[in-house]
């Protein structure tokens, strides 16, 4: 069985969450089906995603898309505070034209490679600059009740994207280093998602990155919440949802995918997103 689960549901274009615990957590890793964006307010906090480790300081912002596992780990007592906010990539797309894509933040965490350049923002100007005076904007909102309350949040979500695309372009972002990541484990991890669709077992990537077998799954395992098997599975799964967006005949998305027959294919499809293939290419419509 698979060790990590998604947790969070979005039946919205986006969410705000402000959290704070008083009492230290312990998390698991998991995932979501949407992006996540995470302002740190306060606390001792190290966020892994997908092998990465960041030690963060207030006002870090933190993007996870959707698919990538991760998990903050909380060092000491001191309350974790954040502002959540959970935003579906399709409303993202919808606001997106080729000279505004409201995304790029997201994919400017990747190099042209493909591989992670950081999951981490860190702002320098006082306070946070435009991004941080949108961020606390939407943070306000959620108590608003006033006339049109959700639109203007909608607004100020929108807002707080463009002046964070627009600090990214200008460099007036660092994107934060990680800290203490395995190297051989992000190694493999960039290799699998450059050969996703491909037939890989342990014994191909044990013998393409000399080491043994049980060190591979062990530490693949510790690092990143999944197994190697899991792993693929959720990101062909993610892979396949894209394809079957774009219009691709879902038959042939299975196999595209690295997928042995539909059947499978369609039952954990099911599992992960609570509705089949079908179903799925049924709602675009």
């Amino acid at each position: 069985m698979p060790e990590y689960k998604k947790i969070g549901y979005l039946t919205t274009n986006f969410k705000v969450f402000h959290i704070k615990d008083s009492s230290r957590r312990e998390f698991s890793y998991h995932y979501h089906d949407f992006h996540k964006i995470l302002i740190l307010v306060g606390g001792d906090v190290t966020y892994c995603i997908e092998g990465h480790t960041y030690e963060l300081a207030p006002d870090d912002i933190v993007l996870v898309r959707a698919g990538e596992v991760h998990k903050p780990v909380i060092r000491s007592d001191t309350p974790y505070e954040r502002i959540i906010i959970y935003v579906s990539p399709d409303f993202l797309e919808e606001y997106s034209n080729p000279k505004a894509d409201l995304s790029l933040c997201l994919k400017q965490t990747f190099t042209a490679a493909g591989d992670v350049r950081s999951h981490v923002l860190r702002l320098h100007a006082p306070r946070g600059g435009k991004p941080g005076a949108a961020v606390r904007a939407l943070d306000a909102s959620l108590n608003d009740r006033d006339f049109a309350s959700g639109l203007h949040q909608k607004l100020l979500f929108l807002e707080f994207m463009i002046q964070l695309n627009r600090a990214a372009l200008h460099d007036h972002i660092e994107f934060l280093g990680d800290s203490a990541s395995n190297e051989k484990i992000l190694a493999i991890l960039s290799y699998l998602n450059r050969h996703l669709t491909e037939d890989i077992t342990i014994d191909d990537l044990s013998s393409h990155f000399y080491i043994s077998r049980y060190y591979l799954m062990h530490t693949f395992r510790e690092q990143t919440g999944y197994t190697i098997g899991s792993y693929l599975s959720a990101k062909r799964l993610f892979l396949a949802k894209e394809l079957i967006a774009e219009g691709r005949p879902i038959t042939d998305v299975c196999y595209a995918c690295g997928f042995k027959n539909y059947s499978t294919f369609s039952r954990a499809y099911k599992k992960s997103f609570g509705e089949s293939p079908r179903e799925f290419r049924q709602s675009l419509l």
